[in-house]
Protein backbone atom coordinates (compact mmCIF):
# COMPACT_ATOMS: atom_id res chain seq x y z
CA UNK A 1 0.00 0.00 0.00
CA UNK A 2 0.94 3.41 0.31
CA UNK A 3 1.22 6.50 2.28
CA UNK A 4 1.35 9.89 1.05
CA UNK A 5 0.73 13.67 2.21
CA UNK A 6 0.90 17.40 0.41
CA UNK A 7 0.50 20.80 1.97
CA UNK A 8 -0.67 24.27 0.17
CA UNK A 9 0.63 26.77 3.40
CA UNK A 10 1.83 30.26 2.57
CA UNK A 11 5.11 29.55 2.50
CA UNK A 12 5.28 27.12 -0.21
CA UNK A 13 4.75 23.13 -0.25
CA UNK A 14 5.43 20.04 1.09
CA UNK A 15 5.22 16.70 0.35
CA UNK A 16 5.91 13.05 1.79
CA UNK A 17 5.97 9.73 0.37
CA UNK A 18 6.87 6.04 1.57
CA UNK A 19 7.95 3.86 -1.13
CA UNK A 20 6.68 0.33 0.03
CA UNK A 21 4.82 -1.54 -2.14
CA UNK A 22 3.35 -5.34 -1.92
CA UNK A 23 1.47 -7.84 -3.94
CA UNK A 24 1.44 -10.61 -0.69
CA UNK A 25 3.11 -11.38 2.19
CA UNK A 26 6.20 -12.71 0.57
CA UNK A 27 5.86 -9.71 -2.44
CA UNK A 28 7.20 -6.43 -0.40
CA UNK A 29 9.51 -4.66 -2.51
CA UNK A 30 10.53 -0.44 -2.45
CA UNK A 31 9.41 1.66 -5.64
CA UNK A 32 9.74 5.50 -5.47
CA UNK A 33 5.88 7.17 -5.54
CA UNK A 34 7.09 10.99 -5.56
CA UNK A 35 8.35 12.13 -8.72
CA UNK A 36 9.61 15.68 -9.97
CA UNK A 37 8.40 17.65 -12.88
CA UNK A 38 10.90 20.55 -13.01
CA UNK A 39 12.31 23.14 -15.75
CA UNK A 40 14.60 25.60 -13.63
CA UNK A 41 13.29 29.16 -13.31
CA UNK A 42 10.22 28.44 -15.42
CA UNK A 43 7.98 25.79 -13.25
CA UNK A 44 8.55 22.70 -10.78
CA UNK A 45 6.37 20.06 -10.49
CA UNK A 46 5.08 17.49 -8.02
CA UNK A 47 3.42 14.06 -8.84
CA UNK A 48 2.44 11.70 -5.96
CA UNK A 49 0.71 8.30 -6.19
CA UNK A 50 -0.88 5.79 -4.73
CA UNK A 51 -2.89 2.32 -5.99
CA UNK A 52 -2.15 0.11 -8.42
CA UNK A 53 2.00 0.27 -8.84
CA UNK A 54 1.46 -0.85 -12.85
CA UNK A 55 -0.75 1.88 -13.15
CA UNK A 56 0.77 4.02 -11.80
CA UNK A 57 3.69 4.00 -13.64
CA UNK A 58 2.09 3.95 -16.68
CA UNK A 59 0.19 7.17 -15.45
CA UNK A 60 3.84 8.56 -14.75
CA UNK A 61 5.05 7.71 -17.79
CA UNK A 62 1.95 9.05 -20.08
CA UNK A 63 1.85 12.10 -18.01
CA UNK A 64 5.77 13.10 -19.20
CA UNK A 65 4.86 13.16 -23.22
CA UNK A 66 1.20 13.39 -23.39
CA UNK A 67 0.13 16.19 -25.70
CA UNK A 68 -3.55 17.44 -25.30
CA UNK A 69 -6.12 18.04 -28.53
CA UNK A 70 -4.48 21.71 -28.64
CA UNK A 71 -1.56 20.84 -27.97
CA UNK A 72 -0.80 21.63 -24.64
CA UNK A 73 1.72 19.52 -22.71
CA UNK A 74 2.88 19.01 -18.89
CA UNK A 75 6.37 21.29 -19.77
CA UNK A 76 4.10 23.87 -21.63
CA UNK A 77 1.20 24.26 -19.68
CA UNK A 78 0.55 28.54 -18.50
CA UNK A 79 -0.81 27.51 -15.25
CA UNK A 80 -0.93 24.89 -12.57
CA UNK A 81 -4.69 24.20 -13.54
CA UNK A 82 -4.19 23.32 -17.14
CA UNK A 83 -1.00 21.29 -15.60
CA UNK A 84 -3.24 19.61 -13.42
CA UNK A 85 -5.80 18.88 -16.27
CA UNK A 86 -3.12 17.54 -18.68
CA UNK A 87 -2.66 14.68 -15.64
CA UNK A 88 -6.00 14.27 -15.72
CA UNK A 89 -6.24 13.72 -19.43
CA UNK A 90 -3.27 11.33 -18.78
CA UNK A 91 -5.05 9.21 -16.41
CA UNK A 92 -8.28 8.85 -19.13
CA UNK A 93 -6.22 8.01 -21.79
CA UNK A 94 -4.44 4.66 -19.84
CA UNK A 95 -7.85 4.07 -18.37
CA UNK A 96 -9.14 3.60 -21.84
CA UNK A 97 -6.26 1.31 -22.82
CA UNK A 98 -5.86 -0.62 -19.85
CA UNK A 99 -8.67 -0.89 -18.10
CA UNK A 100 -10.66 -3.37 -19.79
CA UNK A 101 -8.05 -5.70 -19.51
CA UNK A 102 -7.41 -5.76 -16.05
CA UNK A 103 -10.96 -6.15 -15.92
CA UNK A 104 -10.90 -9.65 -17.45
CA UNK A 105 -8.44 -10.67 -14.51
CA UNK A 106 -10.04 -9.55 -11.79
CA UNK A 107 -7.85 -6.17 -11.57
CA UNK A 108 -9.35 -3.11 -10.69
CA UNK A 109 -8.38 0.40 -12.15
CA UNK A 110 -7.49 1.91 -8.91
CA UNK A 111 -5.20 5.05 -8.68
CA UNK A 112 -5.42 8.52 -6.90
CA UNK A 113 -2.85 11.12 -7.16
CA UNK A 114 -1.84 14.37 -5.72
CA UNK A 115 -0.13 16.96 -7.99
CA UNK A 116 1.13 20.53 -7.06
CA UNK A 117 3.85 22.92 -7.90
CA UNK A 118 4.12 26.37 -9.43
CA UNK A 119 4.44 27.75 -12.88
CA UNK A 120 5.82 31.52 -13.68
CA UNK A 121 4.70 33.94 -11.36
CA UNK A 122 1.21 32.11 -10.32
CA UNK A 123 1.08 31.01 -6.59
CA UNK A 124 1.55 27.42 -5.46
CA UNK A 125 -1.12 25.00 -6.10
CA UNK A 126 -2.58 21.44 -5.21
CA UNK A 127 -4.73 19.31 -6.28
CA UNK A 128 -5.91 15.74 -5.89
CA UNK A 129 -6.76 13.71 -8.83
CA UNK A 130 -9.52 10.74 -9.23
CA UNK A 131 -8.93 7.49 -11.11
CA UNK A 132 -11.56 9.37 -13.80
CA UNK A 133 -9.29 11.72 -14.20
CA UNK A 134 -11.19 14.48 -12.42
CA UNK A 135 -9.74 16.56 -9.21
CA UNK A 136 -9.97 18.79 -6.57
CA UNK A 137 -7.37 22.23 -5.31
CA UNK A 138 -6.55 22.57 -1.87
CA UNK A 139 -8.00 26.14 -0.16
CA UNK A 140 -7.24 27.66 3.20
CA UNK A 141 -9.89 25.45 4.77
CA UNK A 142 -8.02 21.99 3.18
CA UNK A 143 -4.30 22.88 3.43
CA UNK A 144 -3.54 19.10 2.99
CA UNK A 145 -4.26 15.86 0.56
CA UNK A 146 -3.48 12.44 1.81
CA UNK A 147 -3.61 9.02 -0.72
CA UNK A 148 -3.66 5.62 0.47
CA UNK A 149 -3.51 4.95 4.21
CA UNK A 150 -4.89 8.47 5.26
CA UNK A 151 -6.38 7.81 8.53
CA UNK A 152 -3.48 7.26 10.95
CA UNK A 153 -1.53 10.02 10.13
CA UNK A 154 -4.63 12.79 9.71
CA UNK A 155 -5.55 13.42 13.47
CA UNK A 156 -1.58 15.35 14.01
CA UNK A 157 -2.44 17.17 10.22
CA UNK A 158 -6.24 18.48 11.34
CA UNK A 159 -4.78 19.63 14.95
CA UNK A 160 -1.70 21.25 13.13
CA UNK A 161 -1.43 22.09 9.56
CA UNK A 162 -2.72 25.45 8.56
CA UNK A 163 -2.09 28.32 5.61
CA UNK A 164 0.16 30.14 7.79
CA UNK A 165 2.53 26.98 9.29
CA UNK A 166 6.17 27.45 8.75
CA UNK A 167 7.77 24.82 5.83
CA UNK A 168 10.11 23.52 8.40
CA UNK A 169 6.64 23.27 11.14
CA UNK A 170 5.10 21.25 7.75
CA UNK A 171 7.96 18.99 7.11
CA UNK A 172 7.81 17.80 11.13
CA UNK A 173 4.50 17.14 11.43
CA UNK A 174 4.18 15.42 7.72
CA UNK A 175 6.68 13.31 9.50
CA UNK A 176 4.89 12.51 12.63
CA UNK A 177 1.76 11.66 10.18
CA UNK A 178 4.10 9.47 8.47
CA UNK A 179 5.25 7.89 11.66
CA UNK A 180 2.24 7.20 13.12
CA UNK A 181 1.70 5.24 9.96
CA UNK A 182 4.56 3.06 10.05
CA UNK A 183 3.53 2.01 13.43
CA UNK A 184 -0.02 0.97 13.04
CA UNK A 185 0.27 -0.51 8.84
CA UNK A 186 2.88 -2.84 7.87
CA UNK A 187 1.85 -1.64 4.12
CA UNK A 188 3.48 1.41 4.49
CA UNK A 189 7.47 1.58 4.93
CA UNK A 190 10.87 3.24 4.44
CA UNK A 191 12.82 4.65 3.00
CA UNK A 192 10.57 7.75 2.33
CA UNK A 193 10.71 10.67 0.07
CA UNK A 194 10.60 14.50 1.66
CA UNK A 195 10.46 17.32 -0.51
CA UNK A 196 9.90 21.17 0.52
CA UNK A 197 9.72 23.60 -2.07
CA UNK A 198 9.64 27.35 -0.88
CA UNK A 199 7.26 29.76 -2.77
CA UNK A 200 8.92 31.77 -5.89
CA UNK A 201 11.85 28.97 -5.95
CA UNK A 202 10.89 27.93 -9.51
CA UNK A 203 13.30 24.79 -8.38
CA UNK A 204 13.75 21.91 -6.23
CA UNK A 205 14.81 23.67 -2.60
CA UNK A 206 14.66 21.24 -0.50
CA UNK A 207 15.04 17.12 -0.79
CA UNK A 208 15.87 14.56 1.19
CA UNK A 209 15.51 10.33 1.14
CA UNK A 210 14.72 9.24 4.96
CA UNK A 211 15.92 5.34 5.74
CA UNK A 212 16.27 3.67 8.71
CA UNK A 213 19.57 5.49 9.50
CA UNK A 214 18.28 9.04 9.46
CA UNK A 215 19.38 10.39 13.01
CA UNK A 216 16.70 13.19 12.57
CA UNK A 217 13.80 10.93 11.60
CA UNK A 218 14.84 8.49 14.45
CA UNK A 219 14.88 10.65 17.53
CA UNK A 220 11.57 12.81 16.61
CA UNK A 221 10.00 8.88 16.38
CA UNK A 222 11.45 8.69 19.74
CA UNK A 223 10.76 12.02 21.32
CA UNK A 224 7.01 11.99 19.92
CA UNK A 225 6.14 8.68 21.54
CA UNK A 226 8.05 9.85 24.70
CA UNK A 227 6.02 13.05 25.05
CA UNK A 228 2.54 11.31 24.17
CA UNK A 229 3.19 9.12 26.92
CA UNK A 230 3.88 11.64 28.99
CA UNK A 231 0.94 13.40 28.12
CA UNK A 232 -1.28 10.90 28.49
CA UNK A 233 0.54 10.16 31.93
CA UNK A 234 -0.09 13.75 32.98
CA UNK A 235 -3.88 13.52 32.30
CA UNK A 236 -6.43 12.63 35.58
CA UNK A 237 -7.85 9.43 35.86
CA UNK A 238 -11.97 9.36 35.86
CA UNK A 239 -13.50 9.16 38.91
CA UNK A 240 -16.65 6.91 39.24
CA UNK A 241 -17.77 7.89 43.18
CA UNK A 242 -19.32 11.38 42.77
CA UNK A 243 -19.37 13.85 45.87
CA UNK A 244 -22.43 14.18 47.38
CA UNK A 245 -22.37 18.40 46.90
CA UNK A 246 -21.44 18.44 43.45
CA UNK A 247 -24.54 15.86 42.27
CA UNK A 248 -26.06 18.24 40.50
CA UNK A 249 -23.00 18.48 38.33
CA UNK A 250 -22.40 14.95 37.17
CA UNK A 251 -24.04 12.85 34.88
CA UNK A 252 -26.38 10.93 37.19
CA UNK A 253 -26.95 6.97 36.70
CA UNK A 254 -30.94 7.35 37.51
CA UNK A 255 -31.37 9.02 34.41
CA UNK A 256 -32.12 6.55 31.59
CA UNK A 257 -30.06 7.85 29.21
CA UNK A 258 -26.80 6.94 31.91
CA UNK A 259 -28.32 3.34 31.86
CA UNK A 260 -26.68 0.35 29.55
CA UNK A 261 -29.10 -1.40 27.41
CA UNK A 262 -29.59 -4.47 28.92
CA UNK A 263 -30.98 -7.62 27.40
CA UNK A 264 -33.10 -9.46 29.42
CA UNK A 265 -32.52 -12.82 31.19
CA UNK A 266 -34.32 -15.80 29.85
CA UNK A 267 -37.65 -17.07 31.15
CA UNK A 268 -36.66 -19.22 33.95
CA UNK A 269 -33.06 -18.13 34.52
CA UNK A 270 -32.88 -16.45 37.79
CA UNK A 271 -29.72 -13.39 38.68
CA UNK A 272 -26.89 -15.08 40.66
CA UNK A 273 -26.71 -11.42 42.56
CA UNK A 274 -28.53 -8.24 42.31
CA UNK A 275 -26.96 -5.64 39.69
CA UNK A 276 -25.02 -3.18 41.70
CA UNK A 277 -25.76 0.38 41.47
CA UNK A 278 -24.36 2.03 38.77
CA UNK A 279 -21.67 4.47 39.18
CA UNK A 280 -21.45 8.03 38.03
CA UNK A 281 -18.27 9.46 36.34
CA UNK A 282 -17.59 12.68 38.42
CA UNK A 283 -16.27 15.87 36.38
CA UNK A 284 -13.34 17.14 37.64
CA UNK A 285 -14.70 19.59 41.12
CA UNK A 286 -15.45 15.76 42.42
CA UNK A 287 -11.49 15.11 41.58
CA UNK A 288 -10.48 18.52 43.21
CA UNK A 289 -12.71 17.43 46.59
CA UNK A 290 -10.13 14.21 46.48
CA UNK A 291 -6.55 15.77 46.43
Amino acid sequence: MTYCVGMRLEAGLVFLADSRTNAGIDQVSTARKLSVFENPGERMMVLMTAGNLSISQAVRQTISSYVSQDGTTIWTAPTMYEAARIVGEAVRSVHKEDAAKLTEFGVDFNISLIFGGQIGAERCRLFYIYSAGNFIESHDENPYFQIGEAKYGKPILDRVITPQTSLDDAAKCALVSMDSTLRSNVAVGLPLDLLVYENGSLALTRFVTIDEQNQYFQRLRIAWGQQLKAVFEGIDAPVWDAAPAITDKVPSSANLHSRPVRVPLPAGLAPLQASKPLQSLAEQPALETQH
